[in-house]
């Protein structure tokens, strides 16, 4: 992919990230579940949305290429970027927002396997989606987890996209968020930022793993 487009798909990424505070403020609400981080709220920093949406549509593009799914990639991205934000706000994967990720991956997957003539790159999507919501089922089923159920929902949304670049990039997307979010916890816990009962989101640690996953395989 060329220099240009790059430097178009971080403004376009820049643009979403100036919106994704607004969004998720209309679906962040304090009263829905305990905070994760009781206390002083942090200082406002409007250039982080921007910045990072930038990097996180770069990282797509760059992992992606020129597929022609990578539309659908920065779709799915923009949605998630204010789940990450809602969730890390009030511990909510709030159903609207996961139905239309889900809906966009879903629809977009679908038009590019139509388009490239590859009908077999969306059954692994859907194998992908498939395999990702069992495992995660299993997950919050055992004794003690707390992995929520809108975790659960959003794994399998990611699974579709995941499931588009191959196995070997769904088996990632799904290892690293639970890898990132243990070390995560034990530096916390180490830091006597948080206790054992704190409860902390998953689904920013979803999001990242699945972001990481292509730019690592």
């Amino acid at each position: 992919m060329s220099a240009a487009a790059l430097v178009s798909i971080a403004l376009l990424g820049a643009l979403v990230g100036l919106v994704v505070p607004l969004v998720s403020r209309r679906f962040a609400t304090a009263d829905a579940r305990p905070l994760a981080f009781p206390g002083p709220q942090p200082v406002r920093r409007p250039w982080v949305d921007p910045m990072v949406a930038a990097s996180v549509f770069v990282g797509l593009a760059v992992a992606v290429g020129d597929d022609r799914a990578l539309p659908v990639f920065l779709a799915v991205a923009a949605v998630g970027l204010v789940l990450a934000r809602v969730d890390l706000a009030c511990l909510r994967l709030p159903d609207p927002l996961v139905l239309v990720a889900g809906l966009l991956a879903l629809g977009g997957l679908s038009t590019a396997a139509l388009l490239s003539g590859t009908p077999g790159r969306l059954l692994g999507a859907l194998g992908g989606a498939a395999f990702a919501g069992a495992a995660h089922v299993v997950l919050a089923l055992l004794p003690g987890s707390r992995l929520g159920f809108g975790d659960v929902k959003l794994a399998a949304v990611l699974g579709l996209p995941l499931g588009w670049l191959g196995w070997g990039t769904l088996l990632a997307g799904l290892l690293l968020p639970h890898v990132l979010h243990g070390v995560l916890v034990l530096g916390l816990l180490a830091a006597r930022k948080v206790h054992r009962n704190t409860l902390l989101p998953l689904g920013p640690a979803l999001l990242v793993g699945a972001w990481l996953a292509p730019l690592l395989t």
